[in-house]
């Protein structure tokens, strides 16, 4: 839909839908609109929640977005809040999956020549960053102060040039085994190979399992040219050391220069987090309205957050490009579902208090809410927790859970240059790249400006289309690729968090 069927203060996502969202509370008496209007609300209803539009029984499907989200728990009358105490999850154990592929909305291609373009680095390897710093990754959570303190001090001695000093910490790297120690070492050599780095200082400790050797080696992409190393065992003053290293890479990022570059250069990864009930009507919306813009130009977009894909995964499954692509689909997701049956935990413990108090009652509300952030678009590629995507056009499926930190991590590690993270609730997190906040509501935006980059939840309050909002967002991802610093650069909150899933010594 290009515009959301507002009624006063009312939203029926999808013709279908026997429950309406309130874009305001409500209280007990209110009249529906047209063509509900003989239904008045049987009490007080926060926003975001659902009204039964019909009378329903127990047992009845709930529908929303035009899909079942569970079913009533009791006997519903038309004009009551549906939320926990009256509708469950109909998700239950693992599900039978058919490739029945439908791209009947698929997003087309745009004519040639009419792309717009960002100010870029252009790589060595072909691909394009939007920023030219200096990242500092370390083996191992002992020398993090080093990779602080050198930061620290690079940002003082040498200003300007470089466009930040990024020091990218992490608790792990010693004490870790098998498969825990691959992931952690995995998405450490991708984030090295990132584009938005113009140099990469690597420091050591050198009695790490995650040796500086194996972690050099898994990064087979990496310019050679581009990146420092070092063991702080090895070396007298690990600082000055590092800062002479630093220097090093400066000189070689000296004619480092933003030219145009098409936008179908971009990579996007697609995050929500903190989620309310009207983030899969307005900002994930807009987003998925980002992915088939930027796909159609020859851009690459990354979706993740597997377990926020249950209940909602037959729909991505019927855009896989091909029947091989979908069978990696359907491994994706089993294999998330055995993650959570090996540890002893169930499968759609899900949505968060806060999802909740925003609106949100079972999974598949949420995870169809989640989803539309990959629009429209035919999904090309499947790759595991740590991997690259491939710097081409189309639509990813990225292996990782829901968690905020680590999710958006891998999304960096995937090459996304920036991530358009959706908010209904707020937060003030930030990743490697830029980080750019998108609410769902008006209130949040307003409430939190130096969190909130852009507000999605201007369709709710204005007369303005889930398109036209999308070209606003379009022309601001522009002007963050050319430079324009989002919250998260301004408040300089830069975090990385791995995936932890395995032995610690």
């Amino acid at each position: 839909m290009s515009k959301i069927a507002v009624q006063r203060q009312f939203i029926q996502v999808h013709p279908n839908d026997n429950v309406v969202v309130a874009i305001v509370p409500a209280a007990q008496g209110t009249a529906l609109p047209e063509p509900w209007q003989a239904i008045t609300l049987q009490s007080d209803v926060p926003a975001g929640h659902k009204i039964a539009v019909c009378d329903l029984s127990a047992g009845d499907k709930i529908y929303k977005y035009g899909y079942s989200i569970g079913h009533a728990t009791t006997a519903i009358n038309a004009g009551q809040h549906v939320h926990s105490h009256n509708l469950k999850t109909s998700l239950s154990g693992q599900e039978k999956y058919q490739y029945q592929p439908d791209f009947s909305k698929a997003a087309g291609q745009t004519t040639p020549g009419n792309h717009p373009t960002f100010d870029g680095f252009e790589r060595k390897n072909g691909r394009v960053g939007i920023r030219n710093e200096i990242w500092i990754i370390n083996t191992v959570g002992c020398v993090n102060q080093a990779a602080r303190r050198i930061a620290q001090l690079a940002e003082k001695q040498f200003t300007e040039m470089a466009d930040a000093y990024v020091p990218l910490t992490h608790a792990f790297g010693c004490s870790q085994l098998g498969d825990d120690l691959s992931n952690t070492r995995k998405l450490l050599a991708s984030l090295m190979q990132h584009a938005n780095a113009g140099g990469v200082l690597v420091i050591g400790l050198g009695c790490e399992n995650n040796q500086l050797k194996a972690l050099l080696a898994e990064a087979s992409g990496l310019d050679e040219s581009r990146v420092e190393f070092f063991n702080s065992q090895q070396v007298e003053d690990e600082i000055e050391y590092g800062l002479q290293a630093v220097k090093r890479l400066l000189d070689k990022m000296q004619d480092d220069k933003r030219t145009p570059q098409p936008i179908g250069k971009l990579t996007l990864g697609m995050k929500c987090g903190g989620s309310d009930g009207f983030s899969g009507l307005t900002a994930n919306a807009v987003v998925g309205r980002m992915t088939d813009k930027l796909t159609a130009m020859g851009g690459r977009v990354i979706l993740t957050e597997t377990p926020e894909m249950f209940g909602a995964e037959q729909v991505l499954m019927n855009r896989a490009e091909n029947e091989q692509v979908y069978q990696q689909i359907v491994t994706l997701v089993n294999d998330f579902k055995q993650y959570f049956i090996d540890n002893k935990q169930p499968i759609y413990e899900n949505p968060s208090p806060g999802n909740k108090d925003g609106g949100l009652t079972t999974l598949e509300e949420k995870s169809l809410g989640a989803i539309q952030k990959g629009g429209q678009a035919i999904i090309n590629q499947v790759i595991d927790y740590g991997e690259i995507a491939e710097n081409s056009q189309g639509l990813t499926l990225l292996q990782g859970p829901g968690n905020d930190a680590v999710s958006s991590t891998a999304l960096a590690a995937a090459g996304a240059n920036i991530v358009l993270f959706t908010t209904g609730r707020g937060t003030p997190l930030g990743f490697p790249v830029p980080t750019m906040k998108i609410s769902s509501n008006p209130t949040i935006a307003a409430k939190k400006p130096h969190w909130i980059d852009f507000n999605a939840g201007q369709v709710l309050d204005s007369d303005m289309t889930l398109d036209e909002c999308a070209e606003q967002l379009m022309d601001y991802v522009i002007q963050v690729a050319s430079g324009q610093k989002t919250n998260n650069e301004i408040n300089d909150s830069r975090e990385i968090a791995i995936w932890k899933n395995g032995v610690t010594l």
